[in-house]
């Protein structure tokens, strides 16, 4: 399976990875490897989302009010868990216009950290540049529906607190809490899924036979809980954000 993964990433170098690379010297961010750009993490991102984007073409095609198949049934589980959590998280009228973001975040994740099962494939979100892009796109995309819901003047007042005398302290505590949301939710995804992955890793070449399978579930365990909390935050941040008086 590694040597599956590491072939399709040398295929996607030798057809994207000049550009890339140019692209990112126009940034001046020099990749480690000119030649090479796309890592065997980033691979696996982009066959986790090519499944995903499968996955619902086929729930979109297959849909059936009188004969739904397994499929449908998979997808209406996961729609229900993710809109409850949702209504009880942000708990305010329009939640449900975010529910795809959400159930994508848990999704994308959820396969992400158990892809890492798999012989030979190292789990994607256990290196830092997965969390970090999850994290960024959560932050623009919470970020930016606050400022849509409430106005750039009213989202600023957000950060201010409710006492207009103590705002002056709150405001910047608040933006610096607000930033550091991107480190605290790509370390916690990143720590957890690295700590598995050497875990078993480590179990696996001590003893390689049965304890170890203790550990695969130890690890399926771990990328259930940690898909669930990344989907978690990002609803409390939305809910934050997109709260407005007198909700």
């Amino acid at each position: 399976m590694h040597s599956l993964v590491h072939a399709l990433t040398g295929l996607l170098n030798q057809l994207f990875g000049a550009s890339i690379t140019a692209l990112l010297n126009k940034l001046n961010i020099y990749p480690v490897h000119p030649a090479a750009p796309i890592g065997d993490a980033l691979t696996l991102e982009l066959v986790v989302a090519l499944l995903l984007v499968l996955f619902f073409i086929v729930v979109r095609a297959s849909l059936s009010v009188e004969k739904p198949g397994s499929m449908q049934h998979l997808a209406e589980m996961v729609y229900d868990f993710v809109d409850g959590q949702a209504q009880s998280v942000m708990g305010h009228d329009g939640y449900q216009s975010h529910l795809p973001f959400v159930t994508t975040i848990l999704l994308f994740v959820l396969i992400c950290n158990v892809i890492g099962l798999l012989p030979g494939v190292e789990t994607p979100t256990a290196s830092p540049i997965v969390p970090l892009g999850i994290a960024i796109v959560t932050f623009i995309y919470y970020n930016y529906h606050g400022v849509r819901t409430q106005g750039p003047i009213g989202y600023l007042k957000h950060f201010m607190g409710p006492i207009w005398w103590i705002a002056p302290l709150m405001f910047p505590i608040e933006i610096i809490s607000n930033l550091a949301r991107v480190m605290s939710l790509t370390v916690r995804l990143y720590a957890n899924m690295f700590a598995s992955d050497l875990l078993t890793l480590v179990f696996f070449s001590l003893i390689p036979i049965a304890v170890p399978v203790i550990f695969l579930g130890l690890h399926l365990g771990v990328a259930v809980i940690q898909a669930y909390v990344f989907m978690l935050l990002a609803m409390i941040y939305l809910g934050e954000a997109t709260a407005q008086e007198g909700h």
